[in-house]
């Protein structure tokens, strides 16, 4: 009877374990990334940006290197995403989202049902003055998609850690560029007859920065547009259905 005792209890005990130590969102970064980060000369407190291609299924992490400037770290195969190639525009239209949009540790979902995951932060002011709705559009594990970009665990883990580690060095947002494919202007031509093509070119300004500059470009909003690197730091936003200022007015209006 005491044995059988014993045994029980350390039953219990094992299983209490395996759920309070759910420690997954602490699970360090693998050397092999840490020593990759080192040979491109940055390290795990770096800021961060994070680029989506819905066409190639594919999502990049950059990373700041000693010189300034951004250089890519890793490319991760994105497992699954919703829809076709466009913006989000209504919740329930099973569409992964497009644009411009900030993470912030506040979008951080350490306990999510698909692993791990973060809020995208759609909508943003530019959805937002567009009239476009959704919730909840994630970026997660698990492979399974209605709206979100979905991840193999193995690859949300170590991207999760990224971000993670990159709050923890000060930073307090990185930007996430959604966006339907790489923007050369071959694609932007083979692509030329959708509807979409006004708010591409849009988007293309932001690329067009980032990959000029190897930094990532600030954006605001008016007119119902992204506007990039205009802004002075600490300057008052924009209001995104507002008119732009005289210098940033050069945009024609069109239907994204």
């Amino acid at each position: 009877m005491r044995i059988a005792c014993v045994i029980l209890a350390a039953i219990s005990l094992a299983a209490c374990s395996q759920f309070v130590g759910d420690n997954r969102q602490n699970v360090p970064l693998p050397k092999a990334l840490i020593d990759r980060m080192a040979a491109i000369g940055s390290s795990p407190s770096e800021p961060m940006v994070v680029r989506l291609f819905k066409e190639t299924s594919e999502l990049e992490v950059w990373k700041r290197t000693t010189s300034g400037s951004y250089a890519l770290l890793k490319t991760y195969e994105i497992c699954k995403w919703s829809g076709a190639l466009g913006p989000k525009i209504r919740e329930g239209d099973y569409q992964s989202p497009e644009g411009f949009y900030d993470v912030t540790p506040g979008l951080m979902n350490p306990k999510s049902s698909y692993w791990l995951s973060f809020n995208v932060g759609f909508p943003n002011k530019f959805d937002q003055a567009w009239g476009r709705t959704g919730t909840n559009l994630m970026i997660h594990g698990d492979c399974k998609s209605v709206g979100c970009y979905a991840m193999t665990d193995e690859g949300i883990k170590e991207i999760y850690a990224m971000a993670r580690e990159t709050f923890k060095g000060g930073n307090r947002s990185f930007q996430l560029q959604l966006l339907p494919f790489r923007m050369s202007e071959a694609n932007m031509a083979a692509n030329a007859a959708s509807p979409h093509l006004a708010f591409w070119e849009n988007l293309k300004e932001g690329t067009d920065a980032f990959e000029a500059t190897r930094q990532p470009p600030t954006w605001d909003v008016c007119e119902r547009r992204y506007i990039f690197n205009k802004g002075a730091p600490g300057s008052q936003p924009l209001d995104p259905s507002g008119a732009c200022p005289v210098s940033m007015s050069t945009f024609q209006a069109g239907a994204f």
